[in-house]
């Protein structure tokens, strides 16, 4: 697909995932390729902008322009990503995201988009990588569609946070577990009539299976998601604007240096599609 508007051009990166569109700042904040830039977030999963040097108030701009805002999103729309509890005081929290996920299993409306930003790269790793669940749930063969066509999995918070911290204590426990669990469906079926494959860290298990049949079978949906024709590797670079859709991917960032100093800073479209 080459799609080309008056101010808007996108560019294919890979086969099954990840476009550049290449526009300039005005025409973002007008609004005027809203529509088309959501409509290429969905085919896409993630799309991203090089070179356009904005201001957070105009990242924040941006991202009205394509939906509404999370409200209680950081300072004026704007929340910093960090590992560093200096910069965020939920850095810890934060290393989950080094780990495959999507973001508000545990709502009823997940989040429809977010936009990242790089203020201040690493020297070394930071990527992040973006798999579409759309597409690989389309290549499943029909064995594991019928599988999985009406088996629900249970998300916790609690279930993500071993991944980063596997030997957690009785307190952190109990913490963790004062979160509400959610039991989804592992297809997504959307108002679109699209379905998508919906996994990730928070999963914990499936309903009605063994935890050694769940954690089997949960595992083997990842790998699925995540082959190399379904994942988008972002090396990012400084000022980089990347939005990605929250509804039809995984994403996750890759190992960097704590004292690195990387720095992005976030916006978050709300949900417009509940999750039953």
């Amino acid at each position: 697909m080459a799609l080309t508007s008056t101010k808007l051009d996108v560019v294919d990166i890979g086969e099954r995932i990840g476009s550049e569109i290449r526009t300039d700042v005005d025409t973002l904040l007008s609004g005027r390729e809203a529509a088309n830039i959501r409509a290429t977030l969905e085919q896409r999963g993630v799309v991203y902008f090089r070179g356009l040097e904005i201001s957070d108030q105009e990242q924040v701009a941006i991202a009205k322009t394509l939906g509404n805002l999370v409200q209680s999103e950081g300072e004026e729309g704007i929340y910093k990503i960090s590992l560093d509890d200096k910069v965020n005081e939920r850095a810890k929290y934060l290393k989950g995201s080094l780990f495959w996920h999507f973001d508000g299993s545990l709502q009823p409306y997940p989040n429809l988009a977010t936009l990242l930003r790089a203020i201040k790269l690493s020297d070394v790793g930071g990527e992040t990588e973006f798999c579409n669940t759309y597409a690989s749930y389309d290549d499943l063969p029909q064995a594991d569609k019928d599988l999985i066509a009406d088996l629900r999995v249970v998300h916790s918070a609690e279930r993500s946070q071993y991944y980063v911290t596997p030997e957690m204590s009785y307190d952190e426990i109990a913490f963790w577990q004062k979160s509400p669990t959610k039991a989804c469906p592992i297809v997504w079926t959307h108002q679109s009539g699209r379905k998508s494959l919906l996994l990730g860290a928070t999963a914990d298990y499936v309903v009605g299976y063994s935890v050694e049949e769940s954690r089997a079978l949960l595992a083997r949906l990842r790998d699925w998601a995540t082959q190399p024709q379904y994942v988008y590797q972002h090396q990012w670079q400084p000022g980089d604007l990347i939005i990605w859709d929250n509804t039809g991917t995984m994403h996750r960032a890759l190992p960097y240096a704590i004292d690195s100093g990387r720095l992005m800073h976030r916006t978050i479209l709300a949900g417009e599609e509940p999750l039953q």
